[in-house]
């Protein structure tokens, strides 16, 4: 629980900073994403904090959610038309594979793709500050169930 306080002090801080008011709301939001096992869509958000707080409005889950998307509270991975689905900041680089058939989303690690990358910046003299990756594909458990693929 240690860590979930450090989150909502370092809230409590930029909200202050930037002259707003501390909410609840804003807590239960950071608190739910702070839980989440996956990424969640503002509709997953708002569906758990209501169950808290009945009178939470979808939209300032989306206010809320674009704020702390600013304040790098939250990373999102957008799904064009259908939207993003978030997840806390943890600091802890990592890169995406997105199912196009389900939206499950894998979260990894590898070394030696990241240094390539840095090879790949060097090699062109880019100075490299960070970099996303998301790679769309299809899941082991919907090519199970799928004919086109």
């Amino acid at each position: 629980m240690q860590e979930l306080e450090l989150y909502l002090d370092q809230l409590k801080d930029i909200v202050k900073k930037r002259g707003l008011k501390y909410s609840s709301q804003r807590e239960q939001i950071l608190r739910v994403l702070f839980n989440a096992k996956k990424h969640l869509t503002p509709e997953e958000i708002y569906n758990e904090v209501k169950k808290e707080n009945p009178s939470i409005g979808l939209a300032t889950v989306y206010r809320t959610l674009a704020f702390l998307e600013r304040e790098k509270f939250v990373n999102s991975i957008s799904f064009g038309t259908e939207g993003k689905k978030y997840e806390l900041n943890r600091g802890e680089h990592h890169d995406h594979m997105i199912c196009i058939k389900c939206g499950d989303i894998l979260e990894f690690f590898n070394e030696e793709l990241e240094s390539l990358q840095e090879e790949i910046a060097k090699k062109f003299n880019f100075k490299l500050i960070t970099h996303e990756m998301n790679m769309y594909g299809i899941c082991p458990k919907c090519q199970k169930t799928s004919d086109d693929i």
